[in-house]
């Protein structure tokens, strides 16, 4: 298993995504399609983009009953992404649902991934809002635990936690990252980051970055730095 990055494509229209992924002549890198473009364009654009050559990670976050769960996956199944996930919070029968939902007659499946804790989640913020007294750290644990228990390929989570998650789940077990900005770019709204080059020794496995390539003077040269500091 090769580390790769992965572009978020966090746009709102079928022409403002394609004149990004025109910059990229001869490339195809990976994508992430997030809930703005999808709901924007609908499934039409999935499949155009996986048309083109990419690799999809179809980012939706899904979070609800077990059963609506179930169904919402079979449909997306027939997207054929690369990539889709849920909301570990969801609880072990709600992923182990979405597993069941996602898994084609044929036994094939995309890799699905559950979200421990939002990057833009801190512990402040985490015991304020959702009254969760455990540090952080502890609760991405449990919840990676627990979207190991129910049978999911790995979680998203901050790449400061990737290899302790490795540690807990196993090296197999997958860690996708965002929260990553270049050493002398803005984190926004991002609390838990860190660099492509430090989530690569961290041990991340992905990476997906937005606005440090999508807002770039050169989203090409900003795309093939992250290369170049997390794989090689």
């Amino acid at each position: 298993m090769g580390k790769d990055v992965i572009i978020a494509c966090d746009f709102s229209s079928y022409e403002e995504t394609f004149s990004f992924l025109d910059k990229f002549q001869g490339k195809k890198p990976f994508v992430k399609i997030g809930m703005e473009l999808f709901y924007a364009e609908g499934p039409g654009i999935v499949r155009e983009i996986k048309r083109r050559g990419h690799k999809i990670f179809l980012d939706l976050k899904l979070h609800d009953i077990p059963n609506t769960v179930k169904k919402a996956m079979s449909v997306l199944s027939a997207l054929d992404v690369d990539i889709l996930n849920l909301h570990a919070g969801g609880t072990v029968p709600m992923m182990e649902a979405a597993l069941e939902g996602l898994t084609r007659p044929d036994g094939s499946r995309p890799l699905l991934i559950a979200v421990t804790q939002l990057t833009s989640t801190d512990n402040e913020t985490m015991k304020r809002d959702l009254l969760i007294d455990k540090p952080i750290d502890e609760v991405v644990m449990h919840y990676a635990g627990n979207a190991k228990k129910a049978g999911l390929d790995g979680v998203v989570c901050s790449p400061l936690e990737a290899g302790k998650v490795h540690e807990k789940c196993g090296d197999g077990f997958l860690t996708v990252t965002p929260g990553i900005r270049f050493a002398d770019g803005d984190a926004g709204d991002q609390k838990r980051v860190t660099t492509p080059l430090k989530a690569k020794e961290l041990g991340a496995d992905y990476i997906v970055v937005g606005r440090p390539i999508t807002a770039a003077c050169d989203p090409v040269a900003a795309y093939n730095r992250c290369i170049d500091e997390f794989t090689k």
